[in-house]
């Protein structure tokens, strides 16, 4: 079966792809690192082990894959997308419109793992970027294109820590609230202000919060958060890390 024009294409950069990406991940050492997150607000990635390993990037989002739907949609097709620098995309989308190639002109559509790759590829070689880094959340792969890495000392790397608190254990990371009762010692169960998961993007004026089973009965007998109801609780400050650690071990199977 003879290729089409758009299979040539994609293939031809995927494999140019394959040594871009072995030197970008060999210099910067990215397999080392076994923690990441990133502000989207900032378009800003940072991959870590703790506070004195870790490295700083700027990035263009690409697209995101979804496991739930097996679907691909582009950035600048997602509303929840706010990184600034979004509209660098479409680029791709207008090479696509000059080509015929429906696949990088439609927003979103059916996709598999080879496909991302190859719209990764596309983008890497038309914006002549760094490289590439996919992140993996329970629900969503988001594919980055890599444009720099930053001083831990520059204006936007400074303004990327100023949000986040310091954990003794897991470094500088994004705060969420926990009841008093919620620790690793035994299960207590794990209610939520809203679903979370780890990595996700919050709006400005939500938090990673939860409480126990026991907290939310006093809750509900109080019918909501009062005074009673919060010196019960007696919410306290935690990472992010730490809280998924705990919705891990607490919550109900």
């Amino acid at each position: 079966m003879k290729k089409t024009d758009y299979e040539q294409f994609a293939g031809k950069k995927c494999q140019e792809l394959i040594q871009i990406q072995e030197r970008f991940r060999t210099q910067f050492e990215l397999g080392n690192y076994q923690q990441w997150y990133y502000d989207a607000e900032l378009a800003l990635l940072r991959l870590y082990n703790n506070d004195e390993d870790q490295i700083y990037l700027k990035y263009i989002p690409i697209g995101t894959f979804s496991f739930t739907s097996e679907t691909w949609m582009w950035s600048w097709f997602n509303e929840h997308s706010v990184e600034p620098n979004k509209g660098s995309i479409l680029a791709v989308k207008e090479f696509g419109i000059k080509n015929n190639y429906t696949k990088l002109t439609e927003g979103t559509f059916p996709a598999d793992e080879f496909d991302c790759w190859e719209f990764a590829a596309i983008s890497l070689d038309m914006l002549n970027g760094m490289g590439l880094y996919r992140v993996s959340t329970e629900k969503l792969q988001s594919y980055f294109l890599i444009t720099a890495v930053l001083d831990e000392n520059s204006r936007e790397v400074v303004h990327f820590n100023q949000a986040k608190v310091t954990c003794k254990i897991h470094g500088l990371s994004r705060p969420a609230f926990i009841c008093q009762h919620l620790d690793l010692k035994n299960p207590k169960g794990f209610e939520e202000s809203f679903d979370t998961y780890k990595g996700m993007e919050l709006d400005e004026e939500d938090d990673f919060a939860a409480w126990c089973d026991e907290c939310e009965r006093v809750r509900m007998k109080y019918n909501g958060w009062n005074e009673d109801s919060e010196e019960f609780a007696k919410i306290k400050l935690v990472c992010e890390d730490c809280y998924f650690e705990l919705k891990d071990f607490n919550k109900a199977e």
